[in-house]
C-alpha cells in the first residue's frame, strides 16, 4: 500500500507544481504529437489520458479493417461517437467502450454507418478542426455544430461540450458500440438522477469476459432520457438488455455541458466513488492541466538535445511507451482478478493490457529506467494473474488472457527486474511463477519437455514457439542460479539451447523439424504463411537471428565470426520480397529484415557480438532516420503497445538491451547529442554523442565519466550509479572500436 501511497503523493506534488508554474522550456508535452502512427499501420490511440491511466478517452471511427484496431484512423472523417477505453497499436481490434456522442436536431437512436452517417448522430470532422495533445483532445463535429473536448484522470473521461444556440441538444449513450471485437453480450443503465447515470457493459472478443461499469455525470440536468434497445424504447428510468443505448435530451440550449464518466472493473458504486475521488469538483481546464503536468513530469524523464524533428519523434514515442500496461483497479484499490472474482483493498496498483510477446524486448526494459517504482508494482500483478489462473500472464487484456502469441514473456520481466533490483515480491515465489509457466503442458511445451524440441506436424509456429521458449528458459536458469537452485539452472540451461535443434547446417537456417528427425520440405526461407506455418508473424530469414540469449551459440552454429557476419550482412541485402500469405505484419523491410515487427528488433546490434560495431551503427541510423517520421504513417509497423516506440527510444540514445534480461545495453549509433535520464535519489546519467551529426554516425572512441571505454556496450549497474558516457562520432567506421574480444557484449548478466 505504502508504495501506491507514495507515488500519488510524488505526483500530487509534480501536478501542483507544474499548473503553478509558468509555461517554460520544459514543456515536453509540446514536443509530442499523438498523431504519428494514426496512419499506415501503427495502429496508435489518439485521445486524452494521463500516464497508464486506466481510463483512453479519445475519437471513435466506424470499424473499417485491420487498421482500425486503436479505433481511429487517421484517413477516416466519420465519427461514430467518444469511446471511454482503447487499445494502442495492437494487431487485434477490441475495447471502444461505453461511447459517447453529443448531437443536435432529431432524435436519433442509433449511430448510422460510415457510408451513411446521415442516418444517426454520427458526423463528418475534418483534420483541420481537430487537435491532440498528451491529455487533451478536441474536434469540431461539422453535421452538429458542436465543439467537443476531453481530458482525463487516471479513472475518468472529462467531456466538455460546446452546444450551438439554435438547435435541439442530445447526449448519445451508446452501450452496444463495437470496434470490430468485444462484442456486446449484456449491458443495463440506470438513471440515479436527472443528471447522474450509471451502469454496466459485458462483452466477448479478444477478451473472452470484459466487464466495465460507468457512473456519468452531466453538469445540466436532462430534461428527457430514454433508454432504447436498436429503436424501440426500453425504459426512462432504467433497464436491461443485450445493446442498449439510451438519448439524454437537455432543455432549450444547453451551451456548455460537462460530462463526467467514472469506469471501474468492479461496479457501479465503485464508478461513481472514482469519479467522486477523482473529477467530481474539478473544472474541466483544471484537469486538462493536470493531464499535461502528469505527462510532463513522465516524459522529463530522459531530457534530450536535437533538433525539433527529432525531438517530435523522440518524445511521442516516449510517450507511446506510457498508454499502457493500464491501470486496472479502483481508487480504493479494488480490482477484477483473472479468475473473475473480486479482489478488495489490494495492496499494490492493478494493471491490464500486458503485450509481452512484443514489449519484453526492449519496452520492460526502459521502463525499469524510467519507470522503476513502478516496475514492482506491474510484476506483482503478473503474481496475483499466476495465482489467479495458474500461469503468468501470455497477453493479457481486461482480466482476461488471450494467449495471444508465443512464448511465455512475463519471464524476462521478471527475472530483469529481480537482477535490476527491483522486485517487490519474495524471490522464491517469484521463481515458483516463471518456472510453473514454463513446466506446463500446452502450447507445445509437453513436446520440450519429452523429446527436446516441438515437432511441426505436431504444432503449428514451431520454430517460433520453442525459440521464443529458449530465451525465456534462459532467463528462468540464471534466476535458478543466483538463487542457488543447481539443478533448475542445469535443467533450463540446457533448454535455453533447444534453438539448435532447428538449424539445418545445409541451408544455415532455423526450419521446422519432424517427430523422425527430418526436416520439413518444401523450404524458402522467404516463404511465410501467417500463423500456419513453422513460424510466428515471420519466415527463415528473419527467425534465424532469435537467440539473444546466446549470440555465441548461433555464431558457433554458423562456422564463426566471419560466416556469421557474411549471412548478417545477407539478410539485409536479399531482395525485399514477400510472400502472398505473408503477415501483414512483416513489414519495414531492408532486404529481408523486418522492422515493422518485433522479433527483429535485437538484429541490428547483432554485428557488436562478431567485433563489428561499425555495422550496426550504420543499420540503426539507418532505421531511426528512413523507417520513423514525424508524420501519421510514421511507423513502419504497429506501435504494439509502445515495443516499436521503445526500440527508438533507446536507438536514439545510442543503446539497446539485446538480451532483455541481462541488464547489457550495447551501442548503436546515436542520433540525439545528448540525453540524460534522471535517475532516483536525484542521480543522472547523460549520453553525449559528440561530433553528432548526419554525416558523423559512427562512434570513434568512447569515455565513461572521463576514462577511456573500449567495450561496445554498457551496463545497467554503469547506468543506474549515475554519471556520463561521452561517444565521440565520426564520418568513417573505426573499425577497432569494440573489435577486441574482450570488448564485445556477453550472454551473461550484469546484476546491480
Amino acid at each position: 500500500m505504502m508504495i501506491r501511497f507514495r507515488l500519488a503523493a510524488c505526483l500530487l506534488a509534480a501536478l501542483v507544481a507544474a499548473v503553478a508554474a509558468p509555461a517554460a522550456a520544459d514543456d515536453f508535452t509540446s514536443h509530442v504529437d499523438p498523431f504519428i502512427g494514426s496512419g499506415g499501420h501503427g495502429h496508435v490511440f489518439v485521445g486524452a489520458s494521463v500516464p497508464f491511466g486506466a481510463v483512453q478517452v479519445g475519437p471513435a471511427n466506424f470499424h473499417q479493417g485491420w487498421d482500425w484496431c486503436s479505433g481511429y484512423h487517421h484517413s477516416d472523417n466519420v465519427l461514430a461517437g467518444f469511446s471511454h477505453l482503447h487499445l494502442g497499436g495492437t494487431g487485434i481490434s477490441d475495447l471502444g467502450d461505453i461511447l459517447l456522442m453529443p448531437y443536435t436536431g432529431k432524435l436519433s437512436t442509433g449511430p448510422g454507418s460510415r457510408k451513411d452517417p446521415d442516418a444517426g448522430y454520427a458526423s463528418r470532422y475534418t483534420h483541420d478542426q481537430e487537435q491532440v495533445r498528451p491529455g487533451f483532445y478536441s474536434v469540431v463535429l461539422l453535421d452538429h455544430d458542436v465543439h467537443a473536448e476531453l481530458t482525463a484522470t487516471k479513472r475518468v473521461g472529462l467531456h466538455r461540450y460546446r452546444y450551438p444556440a439554435d438547435k435541439r441538444a442530445h447526449l448519445a449513450i451508446d452501450l452496444k458500440f463495437e470496434n470490430g471485437g468485444g462484442r456486446v453480450v449484456e449491458t443495463r443503465m440506470r438513471k440515479v438522477d436527472e443528471a447522474t447515470i450509471v451502469g454496466y457493459r459485458r462483452s466477448a472478443g479478444w477478451a473472452k469476459d470484459q466487464r466495465i461499469y460507468f457512473a456519468l455525470k452531466s453538469s445540466k440536468p436532462f430534461a428527457e432520457f430514454r433508454i432504447f434497445l436498436d429503436s424501440r424504447e426500453v425504459g426512462r428510468e432504467s433497464a436491461e438488455g443485450r445493446g442498449l443505448r439510451a438519448v439524454g435530451t437537455y432543455e432549450g440550449s444547453p451551451g456548455e455541458v460537462l460530462v463526467r464518466v467514472g469506469l471501474s472493473p468492479v461496479s457501479e458504486e465503485n464508478a461513481l466513488a472514482n469519479l467522486e475521488k477523482e473529477a467530481v469538483a474539478a473544472d474541466f481546464d483544471t484537469v486538462a492541466a493536470a493531464a499535461k503536468a502528469a505527462w510532463n513530469d513522465q516524459l522529463g524523464h530522459i531530457r534530450i538535445k536535437a533538433d525539433e524533428r527529432t525531438q517530435r519523434i523522440f518524445y511521442t514515442a516516449l510517450y507511446h511507451t506510457m498508454i499502457a500496461p493500464a491501470l486496472f483497479n479502483d481508487h480504493n484499490g479494488d480490482y477484477r482478478g483473472a479468475d473473475g472474482k473480486v479482489y478488495r483493498n489490494a495492496e499494490f496498483d492493478n494493471y491490464t493490457i500486458f503485450s509481452l510477446w512484443d514489449t519484453y524486448r526492449a519496452a520492460h526494459p526502459l521502463f525499469t529506467l524510467t519507470q522503476p517504482e513502478r516496475v514492482g508494482q506491474f510484476i506483482e500483478t503478473m503474481l496475483a494473474i499466476r495465482d489467479q489462473q495458474g500461469k503468468l500472464p501470455v497477453w493479457h487484456l481486461m482480466g482476461n488472457e488471450t494467449d495471444t502469441m508465443v512464448g511465455y514473456h512475463a519471464v524476462p520481466v521478471v527475472v530483469d527486474a529481480y537482477f535490476k533490483g527491483l522486485l517487490d515480491a519474495d524471490p522464491e515465489r517469484a521463481f515458483e511463477a516463471i518456472k510453473n509457466s514454463a513446466m506446463r503442458d500446452e502450447r507445445g511445451l509437453d513436446s520440450i519437455k519429452e523429446i527436446g524440441y516441438i515437432p511441426a506436424e505436431r504444432e503449428s509456429e514451431s520454430v517460433a514457439k520453442a525459440m521464443e521458449y529458449a530465451i525465456d528458459d534462459w532467463c528462468i536458469a540464471q534466476m535458478a542460479k543466483a538463487l542457488g537452485k543447481q539443478e533448475d539452472y542445469d535443467s533450463f540451461s540446457g533448454r535455453a539451447k533447444a534453438y539448435r535443434q532447428y538449424f539445418d547446417p545445409t541451408t544455415k537456417f532455423m526450419r521446422g523439424k519432424l517427430s523422425d528427425g527430418g526436416w520439413r520440405e518444401p523450404f524458402d526461407p522467404v516463404a511465410s504463411s501467417h500463423r500456419r506455418d513453422d513460424y510466428c508473424e515471420g519466415n527463415g530469414w528473419q527467425y534465424l537471428w532469435l537467440v539473444p540469449q546466446d549470440p555465441e551459440g548461433l555464431i558457433e552454429l554458423l562456422g564463426g565470426d566471419q560466416p556469421f557476419g557474411e549471412k548478417l550482412d545477407q539478410l539485409f541485402t536479399v531482395e525485399s520480397v514477400k510472400s502472398e500469405s505473408a503477415s501483414a505484419d512483416i513489414s519495414g523491410l531492408i532486404g529481408q529484415y523486418a522492422h515493422g515487427n518485433e522479433p527483429g528488433h535485437h538484429t541490428t546490434y547483432l554485428y557488436a557480438f562478431i567485433g563489428q560495431q561499425w555495422k550496426t551503427a550504420a543499420l540503426v541510423r539507418k532505421i531511426l532516420t528512413t523507417l520513423y517520421s514525424d508524420q501519421p504513417d510514421g511507423l513502419s509497423g504497429n506501435e504494439d503497445c509502445g515495443q516499436m516506440s521503445a526500440w527508438y527510444v533507446f536507438s536514439a540514445m545510442g543503446i539497446y538491451p539485446v538480451n532483455p534480461a541481462a541488464g547489457v545495453y550495447v551501442f548503436g549509433s546515436p542520433l540525439v547529442d545528448k540525453a540524460t535520464i534522471a535517475l532516483p535519489g536525484g542521480k543522472s546519467f547523460a549520453i553525449v554523442a559528440k561530433n553528432n551529426s548526419p554525416e558523423n554516425l559512427y562512434i570513434q572512441s568512447a569515455e565513461l565519466n572521463g576514462k577511456p571505454h573500449t567495450k561496445s556496450f554498457i551496463t545497467h549497474p554503469d547506468i543506474v550509479a549515475g554519471g556520463e558516457l561521452t561517444l565521440v562520432m565520426g564520418p568513417e567506421p573505426n573499425k577497432a572500436f569494440g573489435s577486441a574480444p574482450e570488448d564485445r557484449p556477453k550472454s551473461k548478466v550484469i546484476s546491480r
